[in-house]
C-alpha cells in the first residue's frame, strides 16, 4: 500500500466557487464579506409559528433548478445543487475545461466534500410524504442513495466526468476543514493530480430546527432583529445561528499549475486534527486540544505561531465555545495571539455545519487576495474573557501573506489549516 510513496508535491488552490447567503459567486461573497454584510433572515420555506427560533443564514435568489435535469429535481438533496454550482463555478475559475479531459485526466481528477448533514432535509420531506400519505409511492424512488451522504460527491463525479476517488468527509463542524486536508493529502502523495474539495450543507428543515432547539444551543432573542442575531464573542451572545451554503475549490499539484499557468490563490501548507474525547457537543475548558490542533497545523506548515498573518475562527457565537475557543488561541499562540487580526465569518452567515471550515477558507482567500480582513459582526460589547483582536464590526485593510483557519466541531473534534500566498 504504501510502496509508491514520494517525496510530497506542493498543492495549490487555483478555483473556489460558492454559493452563500451574502451571495452567490466568489465575487459577490467576497464583496458582502468585506461590506460587512449579514445573510441572516426569517426563515423561508417552511412554518417557524411554533418554534423559538425563527431565522438562519438561508440562501437566497439561488436557481436550484436550474443545476439540474428536470427528472432529478425532486430525486436529490438540496445539498446536491449547491455544491454542482459551487463546483462549476471553481472550475471555470481555475480554466480548466473539464470536458475537454481524457480518460486519464478523468481518472486523476477526484472529489472530497465534507458536510455535516447531507441529505437529511431531504429524508425528512420523504418521511413526511410517507407519515402524511401512509403509502411510500409519493416518496423518491432514491430516498435511500439521496439520503446516504456519500451521494454527495458522486453527484459531483457523475456531473462533471471526473473518475478519481469520490469522497466524503462527515466529521461534523469539521468536516469540509478535513476534506480539504484529505484531498491535499491525496496530490501531495501523487494518488491524484486534481481534486474538487470543500463543503456542502443544508440543514433547514423543521424536524431539524426542532432538534436544535432541543440542545437550546440556538439564539432565541434576535427573531426581530436577525441580522443582529449571530454575535462572536461579544458579552450578550446568546448562542448560534443555522446557516447553509457551498464552498467548493480545485486542488492541483503545484507543477502542473505552474506549466498550465493557472493562477494560484494559496498553497495548502499544514493541518492537524484532535479529539478532546469529552463530550458530545461541548468543549473542554482548558483548550488544550483545539490548541494542539492549530499547533500541529502550524508544525506541518513549518511554521512559528508570529508569521501568521491571520486567523479565521469557528466563532459560533455560544457563550461556551468563544471563551473556549478564546482560551485555545492564546494557548496555541502564546503572547503572539494578541497581535494577530482574527475574524469569525458564522457572524455575516450563520452556521453552516459541515461546510463551515471550507467557508472560513473562503474568507481567508479574501483577505490574501483583496488585502481586506473581514470583520466579525455585531461584536458591540466584547466579552471581557474575549479579548483579542476580532476585527469587530469593519473590515480592515491587511496584508495577509499566512492564514489559519480553525474549525471546532460536535463530538469534541478539532481541526485547523495553513494556507499561505505562495
Amino acid at each position: 500500500m504504501l510502496r509508491r510513496l514520494q517525496q510530497p508535491c506542493r498543492v495549490v488552490i487555483t478555483g473556489m466557487g460558492c454559493v452563500t447567503p451574502i451571495g452567490i459567486g466568489r465575487e459577490a461573497f467576497w464583496q458582502s464579506l468585506q461590506n460587512g454584510v449579514s445573510g441572516v433572515r426569517r426563515i423561508e420555506g417552511f412554518d417557524t409559528s411554533d418554534s423559538p427560533v425563527k431565522i438562519a443564514g438561508q440562501v437566497r435568489g439561488f436557481d436550484w433548478e436550474s443545476e439540474l435535469k428536470p427528472k432529478d429535481r425532486r430525486h436529490v438533496a438540496r445539498t446536491v445543487p449547491l455544491a454542482l454550482a459551487a463546483a462549476r463555478e471553481a472550475l471555470d475559475d481555475s480554466g480548466l475545461q473539464h470536458s475537454d479531459f481524457t480518460l486519464e485526466e478523468r481518472r486523476a481528477f477526484g472529489v472530497v466534500l465534507g458536510t455535516g448533514g447531507g441529505g437529511l432535509a431531504f429524508t425528512e420531506a420523504q418521511y413526511r410524504q410517507y407519515f402524511t400519505t401512509g403509502t411510500s409511492g409519493s416518496a423518491s424512488v432514491y430516498t435511500i442513495p439521496s439520503s446516504t451522504h456519500g451521494g454527495l460527491s458522486s453527484e459531483l463525479s457523475m456531473a462533471f466526468g471526473l473518475r478519481g476517488l469520490s469522497h466524503i468527509i462527515s466529521t461534523g463542524c469539521t468536516s469540509s476543514t478535513d476534506a480539504i486536508a484529505y484531498a491535499a493529502q491525496h496530490i501531495a502523495l501523487g494518488r491524484q493530480e486534481a481534486m474538487l474539495a470543500g463543503g456542502s450543507d443544508a440543514p433547514l428543515a423543521p424536524g431539524i430546527l426542532a432538534g436544535f432547539n432541543l440542545m437550546k444551543v440556538m439564539t432565541e432573542d434576535w427573531n426581530d432583529e436577525p441580522e443582529r442575531a449571530c454575535r462572536p464573542f461579544s458579552r450578550d451572545r446568546s448562542g448560534m445561528v443555522l446557516g447553509e451554503g457551498a464552498w467548493v475549490y480545485v486542488l492541483e499539484e503545484y507543477e502542473r499549475a505552474r506549466q498550465r499557468g493557472a493562477r494560484v490563490y494559496a498553497e495548502i501548507t499544514g493541518y492537524g486534527a484532535t479529539c478532546d474525547a469529552y463530550h458530545r457537543v461541548r468543549l473542554e475548558d482548558t483548550g488544550d486540544e483545539p490548541a494542539r490542533a492549530m499547533r500541529l497545523a502550524l508544525e506541518d506548515a513549518g511554521r512559528a505561531p508570529g508569521e501568521v498573518d491571520y486567523i479565521n475562527l469557528h466563532g459560533t457565537a455560544t457563550v461556551l465555545n468563544d471563551r473556549i475557543e478564546t482560551q485555545a488561541l492564546k494557548v496555541a499562540f502564546g503572547d503572539d495571539a494578541y497581535k494577530i487580526p482574527m475574524s469569525a465569518t458564522k457572524s455575516q452567515i450563520g452556521h453552516p455545519q459541515g461546510a463551515s471550515g471550507a467557508a472560513g477558507i473562503g474568507a481567508a482567500l479574501c483577505a490574501m487576495t483583496t488585502g481586506i480582513i473581514p470583520p466579525t459582526l455585531n461584536l458591540d460589547d466584547p466579552d471581557p474573557e474575549c479579548d483579542l483582536d476580532y476585527v469587530p464590526n469593519r473590515a480592515r485593510e491587511g496584508r495577509v501573506r499566512i492564514a489559519l483557519c480553525n474549525c471546532i466541531g460536535f463530538g469534541s473534534k478539532n481541526s485547523a489549516l495553513v494556507i499561505e500566498k505562495p
